[in-house]
């Protein structure tokens, strides 16, 4: 649902600095080399301003001009759509279709167990165990290509990058049957679009 703002001449992005959802977006917009202003918000510290925005109050909320998008999947496909260049999901809608379907099974079978690790406690304990086997299963995937199931960078690349970059402070370390996931993090953490996504306190994440 489209809300109305005020005019705005520059695109900008309510951010958390630490937030992995706002994470994934900032690294589209460094792919794309969009120029957006970042607000960053403190967690539990929401603005009316924001709140007038999106009702939900959640972050990464993006303005560009009369528009106003929340729910960090939609705002990558709408920025790919709108800055085309370089193009972040294929154009055939079959390869389409995959890649949204990726797209949705990370989220599904992997950031949902980030969500449980972050949120403590005896679930955090079995979520990270989870974690890192379903890393491990999935190493012969991550081997088979440069970037997961292609041979581009794509959105589906966009998402995980996050969440490998926070394997350390989530306390999942990959055994060494993983090595192919390891490798695949080192090819997009070096890419400097990654290295321009991070913030500050993303990058103590790492020393």
């Amino acid at each position: 649902m489209a809300v109305v703002a005020n005019k705005r001449s520059v695109m900008t992005m309510y951010s958390g600095a630490k937030c992995p959802y706002c994470h994934r977006v900032r690294l589209v917009l460094a792919e794309k080399n969009i120029t957006v202003e970042i607000v960053d918000v403190e967690p539990g510290d929401v603005s009316e301003d924001l709140v007038e925005l999106n009702p939900y109050g959640t972050l990464p909320t993006l303005v560009d001009r009369d528009l106003v998008l929340y729910q960090s999947r939609i705002i990558m496909e709408y920025l790919d759509e709108r800055f085309p260049h370089p193009p972040l999901l294929p154009v055939d809608p079959v390869s389409k279709a995959s890649s949204r379907l990726f797209l949705h099974r990370v989220d599904n079978d992997w950031y949902s167990l980030m969500e449980q690790i972050r949120g403590g406690g005896k679930a955090a304990t079995k979520a990270r165990k989870e974690l890192r086997e379903s890393l491990t299963v999935t190493a012969p995937v991550f081997a088979a290509k440069p970037y997961f199931m292609s041979d581009e960078f794509t959105l589906v690349d966009c998402s995980i990058a996050p969440l490998l970059w926070r394997l350390p402070s989530l306390g999942v370390e990959l055994p060494p049957q993983a090595k192919p996931v390891a490798e695949y993090a080192e090819r997009l953490f070096d890419r400097p679009s990654f290295q321009q996504s991070l913030t500050e306190l993303e990058k103590e994440m790492r020393g």
